[in-house]
C-alpha cells in the first residue's frame, strides 16, 4: 500500500498537493486515478489522485509532520485512466489551465446512482433495426477512402453539400470500428439541435450507445461515464465535451459540424474539441474524421495543403437538389417592414402549397436599438458596453450579456428629445409582423427568449416537423442539423448582422450561417426556394453564399488572411483583464505587456494592450493583449511563463484564450 498520494483539487493553482494515503484504506486497490476526499486549509474538498509512492515525493515542499492524511476514497474504481491523466496534462499546458480545474472540467462530477444505467431511452435489440442503409456510390467511395488510408493519414474531412448523407458515411466507418472491438467517440455540436444523428446512432448500436447531454445530472454522467469505462458503451455520442470520454481501446473520432464554435469551451480550459480530438488522434494514432457543408477556413487550409485527406459528397440523397437562391437588396426596399414584398409573396405561394416556410435572423428581442433621431443617442447597458435590446412581451430593454433590463424611456436621457424610435428588428418583431401578415398561417418562434423549459427545444422541432406548424422562424439554433421534409422555403431576413462585428471570423460566420440555413431547403423535393435579405448584398460572404461559389469565397479569404497575417497562416494567444476597478484593469495589463514584452522571442509580435471591442461586461472592464506568431509552440509558453510567474493585483482576473474564435 502506498504512503503517499498526490492530489489533484479543483483550484486556481497549477501544483498538485502530497497527502498521506488513508490508513484504513485495503492495499489491494490502485489509488491512480480514484477520487480522495481531503481537508484543504479549513475546507473539505474532493480530488483526484494523480500518483502514489512509498517515499515522500522530491515534489513535496511541506514538512513531513505538516503533511495531513486524506480523508477516505470516494469509489473503489478509478475514474480516469493514464490516457485521460496524460491528455489533462497536455490540455493543462496548452491552453494555461491548473491541472486540478482541468481534470474536474473534463470529468463528470456525479455521486453514483444505481438505478440508471444506458442512455435514457428504450431500444428494441432486433439488430434488424439498426441495419445500415444502403450506401450510393460517392459514400462507398469515402467509406472506403478512409479505411484505407486512415494508417497513414490520421485526419480526413467529408466534405459535401447539406442533405449529402455525411452521417451514414460516419456510421459506416464506425461500425467498421466497432467490428475491430475498438470504441468510437461521435461529437455533435448540441446535442437538442442534432436529434436525428441521435437517433440515428442510437437506432443503429441500441445499448452499446452512450449519449452524454446536458439534460443528465451529475449523477447520470457518472453512471455514464462508468458504462464507458467497463466497455459497455463502445460508440459515444455528446457535445464538446464528450471528447473527454474514458473510451477503452478507443479506435475512432468523429466531428460533425466541424465549422461550429461551439465546440469551443467559453471557460477555462478553453479548449477546442476539434483540437483536443486531433491530439488523441495523433497519441493512439487512430482516424479522426471531421464533416461539415461548410468548412472552418483553417480547416479548408489544411485540406488545400494535404494536412487533412478531403472526401467529397455532392449529391443529395433524400430526392431533393440544390435550393434557388435569390438575394433581396434591403436599401432598396421601401417601407420599415423587416419582410419585403418578394419574401412575403414568397411566403404566401408556400402557404397555399400547404408547405413549410423556415425566417432566420439572427437576432433576438423586439427591436435592435433605442435610439435618438435628433442627437443619435444610443441607450447602452449600464454594466456592459453594448445596446441594449427591446422586447415587447416584457416592455423591457435587456442587454444580452449580463441580463440588466431597464423600462424603455419616453424621451432622449440626453438631450430631453421626444424625437425617439428604435432601429433594426429582432425575432420578436418579426414574429408580429409576420402574425400580421399571415394571420391564418401557425407560426412558432424559437430563440433562447421563447424556450423556458428543459426538452422544450426538442419538442418545438418535432411539432413544426410533424406539420403542427407552417412557419417556423428563429436565431442560429434552427440554422444547422435540422431535415424538414415538407420545408419548401427559406427567407434569411437580414444576412448583414454578424458583418460589422470587429472581429476577423465575421465575414467567415457569415458565409457559413446562410449557407448552413439555406440548406435546410430543398432536402427532399428539387423545388426549394432561399431568399437572402440584406443590405450588402455585395459583400463577399453574401455574395459568394448565394451564387454557390464556395471554393472562391474560401481563396479570397484565405488571400485576405495571409495578407493581413490572421490565422490560418498565423497563431494567436489572446489574454483579457478584468475587473470592476478600471485603473487596477490597465495597470494589470500594461504590466503583463512589459514582461512580455522583457520576454519576447523571435516572431511574436505583441499587439495591445487595448480595450477589448466590449469593453465592459457584466460591469467588468476588459483590456487585451494579442501575441501572434507562426509558432503556437512559442506562444503557449511565453503565457505559461506570465501566467504561473506574475504577481497582479487579486481584483483582476486573466481569462487565457489559446487560438480565439471570437475576438469580442
Amino acid at each position: 500500500m502506498s504512503k503517499y498520494i498526490d492530489v489533484a483539487l479543483n483550484i486556481p493553482l497549477n501544483t498538485v498537493f502530497t497527502y498521506f494515503a488513508p490508513k484504513e484504506e485495503e492495499s489491494s486497490a490502485a489509488p491512480f486515478g480514484r477520487r480522495v476526499e481531503v481537508r484543504f486549509g479549513n475546507r473539505k474538498m474532493t480530488g483526484f489522485v494523480v500518483s502514489s509512492s512509498e517515499t515522500r515525493p522530491k515534489t513535496c515542499t511541506v514538512e513531513e509532520s505538516k503533511i495531513r492524511e486524506a480523508t477516505r476514497y470516494i469509489y473503489k474504481e478509478p475514474l480516469i485512466t493514464e490516457e485521460i491523466f496524460n491528455l489533462a496534462k497536455w490540455i493543462s499546458y496548452f491552453y494555461v489551465s491548473p491541472i486540478g480545474e482541468t481534470l474536474f472540467a473534463m470529468t463528470p462530477s456525479g455521486r453514483r446512482e444505481v438505478s440508471f444505467g444506458g442512455t435514457g431511452t428504450s431500444f428494441d435489440e432486433d439488430k434488424d433495426s439498426y441495419i445500415k442503409r444502403t450506401l450510393s456510390a460517392e459514400q462507398e467511395s469515402a467509406v472506403e477512402g478512409i479505411l484505407k488510408t486512415s494508417q497513414k493519414k490520421l485526419f480526413h474531412y467529408l466534405y459535401g453539400t447539406t442533405g449529402s448523407g455525411k452521417t451514414e458515411v460516419f456510421l459506416s466507418v464506425a461500425e467498421n470500428i466497432l467490428k475491430e472491438d475498438k470504441g468510437v467517440i461521435y461529437l455533435v455540436p448540441e446535442i437538442a439541435l442534432t436529434p436525428q444523428v441521435v437517433e440515428a446512432v442510437i437506432e443503429r448500436f441500441g445499448q452499446t450507445a452512450a449519449v452524454l447531454h446536458s439534460s443528465l445530472t451529475p449523477s447520470q454522467r457518472l453512471s455514464e461515464w462508468n458504462r464507458i469505462l467497463k466497455r459497455e458503451a463502445r460508440i459515444v455520442i455528446g457535445a464538446r465535451s464528450a471528447i473527454f470520454a474514458p473510451v477503452p481501446e478507443l479506435g475512432l473520432i468523429i466531428i460533425d459540424e466541424e465549422h461550429d464554435a461551439s465546440y469551443k469551451a467559453g471557460s477555462s480550459p478553453r479548449y477546442h474539441a476539434r483540437q483536443v480530438a486531433m491530439k488523441r488522434s495523433a497519441t493512439l494514432k487512430i482516424p479522426l474524421i471531421m464533416g461539415s457543408a461548410t468548412p472552418s477556413v483553417e480547416a479548408w487550409h489544411a485540406m488545400k495543403t494535404g494536412g487533412i485527406v478531403r472526401h467529397t459528397l455532392t449529391k443529395r440523397l433524400a430526392g431533393g437538389a440544390e435550393p434557388t437562391i435569390d438575394c433581396v437588396n434591403l436599401s432598396l426596399h421601401k417601407g420599415s417592414d423587416c419582410i419585403s414584398l418578394e419574401l412575403s409573396q414568397e411566403i404566401k405561394k408556400t402557404l397555399l402549397e400547404k408547405r413549410q416556410v423556415i425566417l432566420f435572423m439572427n437576432r433576438r428581442g423586439f427591436t435592435h436599438f433605442f435610439r435618438c433621431n435628433f442627437c443619435g443617442f444610443e441607450l447602452k447597458c449600464k454594466n456592459c458596453s453594448v445596446s441594449l435590446t427591446y422586447h415587447k412581451k416584457e416592455n423591457r430593454l435587456k442587454c444580452h450579456y449580463c441580463g440588466y433590463s431597464v423600462q424603455p424611456p419616453m424621451q432622449c436621457p440626453q438631450c430631453g428629445s421626444l424625437d425617439v424610435g428604435y432601429s433594426g428588428f429582432g425575432t420578436e418583431y418579426i414574429e408580429a409582423e409576420v402574425r400580421a401578415k399571415f394571420p391564418l398561417a401557425k407560426t412558432l418562434r424559437i430563440d433562447t427568449d421563447s424556450l423556458s423549459k428543459k426538452g422544450e427545444l426538442a419538442e418545438k422541432i418535432n411539432s413544426f416537423r410533424n406539420g403542427e406548424y407552417d412557419i417556423l422562424l428563429g436565431t442560429q439554433m434552427i440554422a444547422k442539423g435540422l431535415n424538414f421534409p415538407n420545408l419548401k422555403l427559406v427567407g434569411v431576413v437580414l444576412a448583414d448582422t454578424a458583418l460589422h462585428l470587429p472581429d476577423f471570423r465575421a465575414n467567415e460566420r457569415t458565409f457559413a450561417l446562410i449557407t448552413q440555413v439555406a440548406g435546410r431547403a430543398g432536402r427532399f423535393f428539387p423545388d426549394g426556394r432561399v431568399i437572402v435579405q440584406s443590405f450588402s448584398p455585395d459583400r463577399e460572404p453574401i455574395a459568394l453564399s448565394v451564387s454557390g461559389e464556395i471554393e472562391k469565397f474560401y481563396n479570397n479569404e484565405l488571400e485576405q488572411r495571409n495578407i493581413l497575417g490572421f490565422p490560418p497562416f498565423t497563431r494567436l494567444a489572446r489574454l483579457v483583464f478584468r475587473s470592476q476597478n478600471k485603473k487596477e484593469t490597465e495597470k494589470a495589463s500594461f504590466d503583463a505587456y512589459k514582461i512580455l514584452k522583457a520576454n519576447i522571442q523571435n516572431g511574436v509580435d505583441i499587439l495591445g494592450p487595448a480595450e477589448c471591442p466590449l469593453e465592459m461586461v457584466s460591469n467588468n472592464y476588459r483590456m487585451n493583449i494579442i501575441l501572434r506568431g507562426k509558432d503556437i509552440g512559442i506562444l503557449i509558453k511565453m503565457v505559461n511563463n506570465l501566467i504561473w510567474g506574475y504577481t497582479h493585483s487579486p481584483n483582476v482576473y486573466i481569462e487565457v484564450d489559446i487560438d480565439p474564435v471570437s475576438m469580442l
